[in-house]
């Protein structure tokens, strides 16, 4: 297979010239919203009004402000001041400080928009509003049969283009062998991740084709840094030292896989600076320093992970188990902890496992995705306390839209990171998709977020699609995990959206978008006449009570699946009325 290569992306600067240019200029007036036309001829006497007021003119708007920028902290400053429904179809954000990545956060499917009566009505909890889903998109849920499968119907009234399958089913399967045996046989249309050795199986079979997916992603393996023993620097970077990471690339990823030098991939521009490597492979040096640093050798130390493949480890057992062994050459004694996907993401992100396996795939394609989420985030407490002065770069960064100005901050990112070493940066690994050779419109995305309603099946009217893992809800603004979010991107529309199959930003539910010169105010004009699954029209007052049930601690629909909310956080700052 050829080694792939992902063009670098300068993000910021094309995202805001995507926002100020191929959009609605900044200063450009909103699409008027329907009015009742005025009488052609005025009463013979004065009457009561007998007209029913339109849609619009009863139209009350939301708006959600805070008293100032203050409410944040050194950590997580404030980054949102208000965000209202100008009229009915029309949204404004109002920022506390620049942010030109702003167009591709709102384009992110976990900022999806759901109805105001459906957050209402279930108290913005995760659970009760994956039964009865309310979005907008191109499926509707049919039935979820926990641990087994998934039935999406077409939506009839979409807004965009009406899907190419009236049915599409969702399965899964830890197993790539398995995965790969039910798309032979036929049961299944399409996988996801098909394990490396299979590659050339795959391509030497005519009746399936492969679409490779760039490593826009990164395997870490990470510490919680206020647990012991790794509550001790000099231990986390020996342990860094007796990791051979070319090894573990070289024997476990398929051919285009990059062994890991920064937390950021190459094609993340500005970023990734290749002259700043990680340690070298030197397990004497390692054990020296463990033994200086007053490790006990005789403790056992667990790795958790799940055995679930990801675009950016392919093969996770095998590689805890190369793991295990690596620190076995120098005296580490490691057991391995295998967990179910939802309960390991679930402990991770609250800060309860020492010593795992996890990684990244990118969301969108800028570094505020990969360094703010990870080391900028007290709502992510995988690695425990956040480095003050970690975070205090990050910050300064995501305010910047001049890409020399913003890779001195991350230079500084990156040396701060080799020396705390909250995690160890692996690998960056190449994946595909596989499906039917005859299932049109089939592909693989940079972003994970393969859109199933431009596909048409092999035969039929059911496409059948089988990946890693069972997704953990279908409301997903409280959700992390790439096989949930692929699931909620079949029956959700953001603001704005990417291109199939790109990392371009498009409209999504609004047809437009403007941001005035400083990035500090975004504007959006939705869409008119996009209906919710329950026949309710959209208008601004979702999108503000979407975004305000997430942003507003005290919203009675502050509720999610665990609460952490850790996307938001990331993107958006602190969040308002927080205790």
């Amino acid at each position: 297979m050829k080694r792939f290569k992902l063009y670098p992306f300068v993000a910021l600067v094309v995202l805001l010239s995507v926002a100020l240019a191929s959009c609605t200029p900044a200063g450009t007036a909103s699409p008027a919203p329907t009015q009742a036309q005025p009488a052609t001829e005025a009463p013979t006497q004065p009457a009561a009004p007998t007209e029913v007021p339109t849609a619009a003119a009863a139209f009350q708007p939301m708006k959600v402000e805070a008293p100032d920028c203050n409410y944040g902290t050194a950590d997580q400053p404030a980054k949102l001041k208000s965000i209202e429904a100008v009229d009915q179809y029309t949204v404004k954000f109002t920022l506390c400080a620049p942010d030109p990545a702003f167009a591709s956060k709102v384009a992110f499917s976990v900022f999806s928009i759901t109805s105001k009566d459906n957050l209402d009505k279930n108290g913005g909890d995760s659970v009760k509003m994956s039964d009865v889903p309310d979005g907008t998109g191109p499926y509707m849920l049919k039935e979820w049969v926990r641990g087994d499968h998934i039935t999406f119907v077409a939506n009839p009234n979409f807004w965009g283009d009406a899907p190419k399958a009236k049915t599409l089913i969702f399965r899964w399967s830890e197993q790539s062998s398995q995965r790969l045996l039910e798309l032979q046989s036929g049961t299944v249309d399409g996988i996801d991740n098909p394990a490396p050795e299979d590659f050339k199986t795959i391509e030497a079979d005519s009746n399936l084709k492969i679409y490779p997916r760039p490593p826009l992603n990164i395997f870490y393996i990470g510490f919680q840094v206020d647990l012991k023993p790794f509550d001790n620097e000099k231990v986390r970077q020996a342990f860094a030292m007796a990791i051979d990471r070319k090894r573990i690339v070289d024997n476990y990823y398929p051919e285009g896989s990059l062994v890991a030098t920064n937390f950021v991939p190459p094609a993340i521009e500005p970023g990734y600076n290749a002259n700043q490597p990680w340690y070298d492979y030197n397990p004497d040096e390692a054990k020296k320093m463990l033994t200086d640093a007053g490790f006990d050798f005789s403790q056992k130390i667990p790795l958790s992970y799940r055995n679930v493949v990801r675009p950016y480890l392919p093969n996770p057992k095998q590689v805890a188990q190369e793991i295990q062994a690596e620190l076995a050459k120098i005296g580490v004694q490691v057991t391995l902890n295998e967990m179910e996907s939802a309960a390991f993401i679930d402990a991770t992100a609250a800060g309860k496992e020492p010593f795992y396996l996890l990684g990244w795939n990118a969301d969108y394609p800028d570094a505020t995705n990969f360094y703010d989420y990870h080391f900028a985030n007290p709502n992510n407490q995988q690695f425990g306390k956040v480095f003050s002065d970690i975070a205090t770069e990050i910050n300064a960064a995501a305010q910047l839209s001049d890409a020399a100005q913003r890779q001195q901050h991350y230079d500084k990112v990156n040396e701060l990171l080799k020396q705390h070493v909250p995690m160890i940066p692996v690998a960056h690994g190449a994946s595909a998709t596989v499906f039917k050779a005859a299932v049109q419109g089939a592909h693989a995305s940079p972003l994970g977020n393969e859109y199933f309603a431009v596909m048409t099946p092999a035969s039929g009217d059911q496409l059948v699609w089988m990946q890693n893992g069972e997704p953990a809800a279908l409301w997903c603004v409280d959700e992390t995990d790439g096989e949930t979010l692929r699931a909620c991107e079949q029956m959700y529309n953001a603001l704005l959206s990417f291109k199939v199959g790109s990392t371009e930003v498009e409209p999504g539910l609004a047809e437009t978008w403007s941001a005035n010169p400083d990035a500090t105010v975004w504007t959006f004009n939705l869409r008119h006449g996009v209906k919710f699954f329950s026949g309710k029209e959209l208008d601004a007052n979702d999108v503000v009570a979407t975004y305000e049930a997430v942003w507003n601690a005290k919203s009675p629909n502050h509720k999610g699946r665990t609460g952490n909310f850790e996307y938001f956080g990331t993107f958006f700052g602190a969040f308002l009325n927080a205790k």
